[in-house]
């Protein structure tokens, strides 16, 4: 169990079939960050557009964590200019997130955690192919680890 293990999340692999599997396994922890604070915070009185914010952080440093960990490594990058890179990238989805929560929640009527889920679903690929091709761009090999 513990090789098959290894070989799914920190194995270095080539194959995008995998390296997308591990990035919606962080994709999907880092949801549960975003979403379940975003539901606290939308709970204890803060409007729905608004709770995504603080949300959005929580999220966007799970998913920064955990994919450092798991999906994408990088050696070639400074670390603050690579969350620097993140945070656009993420920012860029939480815009995107901002207006489909207006769009499905606010116009037309929907409850805010599956305008959130529609939302999550398709920032998803925004956030993947983003940092995909930053990484392309700077050479960085994805999901090995250094020995």
């Amino acid at each position: 169990m513990k090789k098959f293990l290894y070989r799914l999340f920190l194995a270095p692999t080539d194959s995008e079939f995998m390296q997308f599997f591990r990035y919606l396994f962080v994709g999907g922890t880092a949801f549960v960050a975003d979403a379940g604070s975003m539901w606290i915070f939308e709970h204890f009185g803060l409007y729905h557009l608004w709770a995504a914010v603080p949300a959005f952080v929580i999220g966007l440093v799970t998913n920064y964590l955990l994919s450092k960990l798991l999906v994408f490594k990088d050696s070639s990058i400074d670390k603050v200019l690579e969350f620097i890179i993140y945070a656009v990238i993420g920012v860029i989805g939480l815009g995107i997130t901002e207006i489909i929560l207006y769009l499905l929640t606010d116009l037309a009527g929907l409850y805010f955690m599956i305008s959130k889920i529609i939302a999550a679903a398709v920032v998803t690929f925004w956030n993947y192919f983003g940092k995909k091709a930053v990484y392309k761009i700077h050479g960085v090999i994805v999901n090995e680890k250094m020995q």
